[in-house]
């Protein structure tokens, strides 16, 4: 199907959104919750600082191929335009397909949690989870239903606070003057293989809790001037966000031992109740409020565009490119929320969210090696922006993926299970669609 002009998006992003969309499509709860479950994985302060470092390191390097291949291919639907392009069909619906799931479960996953803890604020609303749930879908999709514009400022303002409340969060704990770090004992159990397993597990926590920052990518065609705005962006929003994780993980362990970390389920929680004492648990959960509904607002936008990119190539319904006055792809969006309503009725998408991670690994792997093949392929290719020490930097950034993905393999069986079964399902239906396409 041909794209009318009444069916484009609309350039109407800039360098403020996309660093905006940047911090708060990846800075969740995750943060939140995430340290106390390293700490009780690896019982080491360095390592654990190190591991945080480490993975921002890995999507900073990322983001510098991202850059190239977002820059030369502007187009909706982020990583499955630069797959396609360089290995063909399926490898491009495969991997569309499998970053639409990992990006349309989530706004279920946070409708409910905002409601949960819209509930610890006021416990009369007890009895209505689910209905809070619901309505917080529909407020979000009649925001999105008005036009970009509106998303646009809600991930700007809700963004901006996210920062100011972590921030706030990290001078609180520098400014407490209990605790002490106490001294690190040295571990030599480094290479044990319990060790070794829960350096995979934390590392694939962390990748998820980062997961998020190669979306400005999913806008390009939407940006105004996507060769200077989309490479601005990454670098400045994945510092950013890498200077706020591993501040928080250290000033957490400014006031409490990794020892004690290590038992927490809510690790910000934890330090709040030291540091404000009963009301610690309530500024958390505000915290937690206002980077839930940043990063939701973000995951309403995000697939709805790679959903406009699959219909446009004929592997989904072709009214999926319907685009309204205000610039929303809206049949697209109106089928995404579909969706992320079922599973909020549902609560199946629990299982399928806690692999995000791994299929993240996967689309970027393919996303670097489209870009050793895109550089073969289409020398000529315009490319605003060029790689920074290319190839060393997309082969370094490979292996260590390759190497993460193993160790996901090997901590994670079930994910990747079901990731096995959801590519041999795959095929066929891309079969199905092909040979429906030829008949249209």
């Amino acid at each position: 199907m041909a794209i009318t002009n009444k069916n484009q998006l609309r350039k109407t992003l800039g360098l403020s959104f996309n660093i905006a969309m940047l911090i708060g499509g990846t800075i969740g709860v995750g943060i939140l919750r995430t340290p106390g479950t390293i700490a009780g994985l690896l019982e080491n302060y360095w390592l654990i600082i190190a591991s945080w470092v480490f993975g921002g390191i890995f999507v900073l390097i990322g983001a510098n191929s991202y850059a190239e291949l977002a820059t030369m291919l502007p187009k909706a639907g982020g990583s499955y335009n630069y797959i396609k392009r360089a290995f063909g069909e399926y490898a491009g619906f495969l991997s569309g397909w499998f970053d639409y799931i990992t990006n349309a479960i989530p706004p279920a996953f946070y409708c409910i949690v905002i409601s949960e803890y819209l509930i610890i604020l006021f416990p009369q609303l007890y009895n209505y989870s689910a209905e809070i749930s619901i309505a917080l879908l529909l407020i979000f999709v009649l925001i999105h239903l008005s036009g970009v514009k509106n998303g646009s400022s809600i991930q700007k303002i809700t963004s901006f606070i996210k920062v100011i409340c972590f921030v706030a969060l990290v001078i609180a704990c520098f400014l407490y003057s209990g605790a002490k770090l106490p001294p690190i004992q040295k571990d030599n159990s480094f290479f044990q293989i319990g060790l070794l397993f829960g350096l995979f597990k934390s590392l694939q926590l962390i990748i998820g809790t980062y997961n998020g920052w190669n979306n400005v990518c999913f806008f390009a065609e939407e940006n105004d001037n996507p060769s200077k705005d989309i490479p601005r962006s990454l670098y400045s929003g994945i510092i950013l966000v890498i200077a706020i994780y591993t501040l928080l993980n250290i000033a957490f362990f400014y006031v409490l031992p990794v020892e004690t970390l290590a038992e927490s389920n809510l690790a910000a929680g934890d330090v709040a109740n030291i540091i404000f004492g009963k009301k610690g648990a309530i500024i958390v959960t505000v915290i937690s409020i206002f980077s839930l509904l940043s990063i939701l607002n973000a995951f309403m936008m995000i697939p709805p565009r790679i959903l406009y990119g699959l219909s446009r190539d004929g592997f989904f319904t072709t009214k999926g490119t319907l685009v309204n006055k205000g610039g929303t792809p809206i049949v697209a969006l109106l089928v995404s929320s579909l969706f992320s309503l079922c599973l909020i009725f549902m609560g199946s998408f629990e299982v399928l969210f806690s692999f995000a991670a791994f299929t993240s690994i996967i689309v970027w792997l393919l996303a670097y090696f489209s870009l050793l093949k895109l550089r073969t392929k289409e020398p000529n290719l315009p490319r605003p922006y060029r790689s920074i020490w290319y190839p060393w930097s997309t082969i370094i950034v490979i292996i260590v993926s390759i190497a993460l993905l193993l160790g996901f393999i090997y901590s994670d069986t079930k994910s990747f299970v079901i990731i096995l079964a959801m590519v041999l399902i795959s095929y066929p239906l891309f079969l199905i669609l092909k040979s429906r396409n030829r008949g249209n």
